[in-house]
């Protein structure tokens, strides 16, 4: 298995309107914006709710817990994931209704399934902040 926490990454080069999801994953946390007139979750963050474009959007901390929804096993990389392969790339689908692109640490690849529970955890980056990695459910 591949340690996630091993590999040399570059943070992210936050956006304006993405700046409060990064300062929240220097504390592990989670945020998710939150269209009030739509009633639902976004995620990645945008300018602009997806419901209307309206910009009132709010930040709302996620439980961190979801299913796989699908996922895929990378056999050849380049950069930080050269050497690192096989690695799992998974579609999560957030108890919140969303879906995140993450690493799947802590399993092998065989043994990754669709509807499978995970839950968050956190792959340190130079700069402080945190970015969001996902391992199996415990409980």
């Amino acid at each position: 298995m591949v340690d996630f926490l091993d590999l040399e990454r570059k943070p992210s080069a936050p956006r304006s309107f993405s700046q409060p999801f990064w300062d929240a994953t220097r504390e592990r946390r989670f945020l998710l914006q939150y269209d009030k007139r739509a009633e639902r979750f976004q995620f990645f963050p945008r300018a602009a709710a997806l419901s209307d474009g309206a910009r009132d959007l709010d930040w709302r901390e996620a439980s961190g817990r979801g299913t796989v929804f699908s996922h895929t096993i990378a056999r050849r990389s380049r950069g930080p994931f050269n050497d690192a392969t096989p690695f799992t790339i998974a579609l999560i689908t957030l108890e919140e209704g969303v879906n995140v692109m993450a690493n799947l640490v802590g399993c092998a690849p065989e043994d990754v399934a669709i509807g499978m529970a995970v839950t968050l955890d956190w792959c340190p980056l130079p700069d402080g902040t945190h970015l969001p990695i996902f391992k199996p459910a415990t409980d």
